[in-house]
């Protein structure tokens, strides 16, 4: 099976770029207490030791609402050269396999996706371990204090291995993800019945909910094994409050299934089931919107809130051609005005 991997000319680089960026900031913002929820089930701090509920309810009790934003910052300055990284990579390797009519294998697709969020998370893994630190620790307690002093102290404390620590599971747990978040999405458009460029801002909600549970779901246990590994430290009070001491990868699964069970490298599953639905839903629908907003400005649809084409704009144009061709009419009616004039004298 082959699929088409067009993207829209219609949109600047740097405008594509600003849409994913903004709808990512919004959507981690926005979701941060169950993000915090998650991870804290993930390394099994003391916080999250009761269940789903009853680990809202703990840090509430001891770090109150702003326990709830910790880490929020480091996420979002992490999204933006992941973002850039993830994209270029992403669109370079898919234009080396594709074919002369814009066509390329799905496989060959997910690889692509794999490898691309593979070398975004390696350019961005230290704010992915400063955010696991700022996250487990108390705020009212701090020992980190923002991403520099987190970085910077775990640079002078620990040396640079321990800001990549875990950072192999993030190439294995690649694999699932990109094969389960791919292989749905790109078969989405037999779900709807209908091509993907004719899906509404609720079917694009729908659709990123449904490739992104089916994908964490099956690289879960990869990355709750890879927060311990992030959060644990010799140097930290409890070791940083991971709930197992382990000395490498495998060892850290073992001690895991041991001494907690399989069931518990899903710890947190539920926040981050309940997450994905705004995350990734806000993520599709206001890149979007912010996508229409882009087309609008470029003179391309009448209305931001509406997809209907400007009448008598040549749609296949770059927005540099269509400011171009623009200029030219302009000129032209210009001269036209002015040679009127002059006759009339």
């Amino acid at each position: 099976m082959v699929v088409s991997v067009k993207n829209d000319t219609r949109l600047t680089s740097s405008q594509s770029f600003l849409c994913a960026g903004f709808a990512g900031l919004f959507s981690k913002t926005v979701t941060s207490p169950l993000e915090v929820v998650k991870i804290k089930r993930q390394v099994g701090t003391f916080h999250g030791k009761g269940g789903f509920l009853q680990t809202f309810i703990v840090i509430y009790q001891n770090e109150g609402l702003r326990g709830f934003w910790k880490g929020n910052m480091v996420s979002c300055l992490r999204l933006f050269p992941y973002t850039a990284v993830h994209l270029t990579t992403y669109k370079k390797i898919v234009h080396l396999h594709m074919d002369e009519l814009g066509f390329i294998s799905q496989w060959r697709a997910i690889l692509a996706g794999g490898l691309a969020g593979v070398a975004a998370a390696l350019l961005t893994y230290p704010l992915e371990v400063a955010e696991t630190r700022l996250i487990v620790q108390n705020c009212r307690q701090r020992t980190y204090i923002g991403a520099a002093h987190t970085i910077s102290k775990i640079y002078r404390n620990e040396g640079l291995p321990a800001l990549y620590r875990g950072f192999s599971l993030t190439v294995l747990g690649a694999v699932p993800f990109s094969v389960g978040c791919y292989a749905v999405y790109m078969n989405l458009d037999k779900l709807w019945q209908e091509p993907s460029f004719r899906f509404t801002p609720l079917q694009n909600f729908i659709n990123g909910c449904i490739a992104a549970g089916v994908a964490q779901t099956l690289s879960y246990p990869f990355e709750t094994v890879k927060r311990k590994m992030q959060a644990q430290s010799s140097r930290l009070p409890h070791f940083g409050g991971v709930d197992v001491h382990f000395s490498g990868t495998m060892d850290c699964f073992m001690q895991v299934i041991r001494n907690k069970g399989v069931l518990s490298l899903w710890n947190g599953l539920t926040a981050n089931m309940i997450k994905i639905v705004p995350y990734f839903g806000l993520l599709f629908t206001c890149c979007e919107m912010c996508k229409q907003v882009c087309l609008y400005r470029n003179g391309y649809i009448v209305s931001p809130l509406s997809y209907q084409p400007t009448p008598g704009v040549d749609q296949s144009l770059g927005p540099n051609e269509l400011e171009e061709v623009r200029r030219y009419w302009k000129n032209r009616n210009f001269g036209s005005r002015e040679s009127s004039f002059g006759n009339r004298w």
